[in-house]
């Protein structure tokens, strides 16, 4: 059993990651978003999108309506598309 903790102790400490160190550990360049979707991504009534939004013919009238009615534009396209 010594022998095992021992193992598990120096399997960590060649890792580089201690007890307690995992949360601080630098993420990995594949769960980063690029700098241009970091750029435009918007959160509106919890629907988050990055990039443009591709909406249907039913989703761009609602999204020109609410837009008529003093809405923006990048927030009228996510609500559009999370409701209509």
């Amino acid at each position: 059993m010594k022998r095992v903790i021992t193992a598990a102790v120096i399997a960590i400490a060649a890792t580089g990651v201690g007890v307690g160190a995992a949360g601080a550990a630098q993420p990995s360049q594949q769960t980063q978003p690029s700098q241009q979707q970091r750029q435009d991504c918007r959160t509106y009534s919890s629907t988050a999108v990055c990039g443009k939004v591709q909406l249907d013919q039913k989703q761009q009238a609602c999204a020109t309506a609410m837009v008529q009615q003093g809405m923006t534009q990048r927030r009228a396209e996510v609500e559009c598309k999370a409701f209509g």
